[in-house]
């Protein structure tokens, strides 16, 4: 048994049945947060849009371009110490002109044989501020998914490598904008 089991706050983070005593809310424990744009991108959201067009630029939910920069949305992964589950980021990287070209080539290939590529991260996260423009390798991943981002170094990669602690996993969901840490205080 893991400590993270001991921690009342885990159970009750991951027990669905669970009401919160002050607003009624239910948890079902680690979920993932996604950016719709890079952060540079200056067409505003998709929505419910497949696809955004203003002159060249373009933004789709998994590929954009403005400015003569191209970018591919990517999901990057954080372990949590002590847990079988990770949290992932859905960040986007900006790349190379022939990186997007061959993930397009390779979209829903299988076996997929898209190899990967080097690129920065386009989104700032919750818990990294610091990591907007973090460079980044691109991972290929089984067919019809984005591609997996490594942070090269910096706080990001230590925490791919090492894990993330069930505080700081709360810490980043209250950098999101989602502080849950009050609601899973009490009984």
């Amino acid at each position: 048994m893991s400590l993270l089991a001991l921690d009342s706050r885990w159970r009750r983070f991951n027990d669905d049945t669970r009401q919160c005593p002050c607003c009624g809310q239910t948890f079902n424990g680690i979920y993932d947060l996604g950016f719709d744009h890079p952060d540079d991108w200056p067409h505003g959201p998709r929505k419910d849009q497949d696809v955004i067009q203003v002159g060249d630029d373009a933004l789709t939910s998994d590929m954009c371009r403005f400015d003569g920069r191209y970018f591919l949305r990517c999901v990057l992964p954080l372990p949590v110490r002590g847990a079988d589950d990770h949290m992932s980021f859905g960040p986007w990287a900006e790349v190379s002109e022939e990186t997007v070209q061959a993930y397009s080539a390779t979209y829903g290939a299988d076996p997929k044989p898209f190899s990967g590529g080097e690129g920065l991260l386009a989104n700032a996260l919750p818990g990294f501020e610091d990591s907007a423009q973090t460079a980044v390798t691109l991972a290929e991943t089984s067919p019809a998914e984005r591609p997996s981002l490594s942070a090269i170094d910096g706080d990001l990669a230590e925490a791919q490598a090492n894990g993330i602690s069930f505080d700081e996993l709360l810490d980043i969901y209250a950098a999101a904008g989602n502080d849950l840490r009050p609601h899973l205080t009490q009984d």
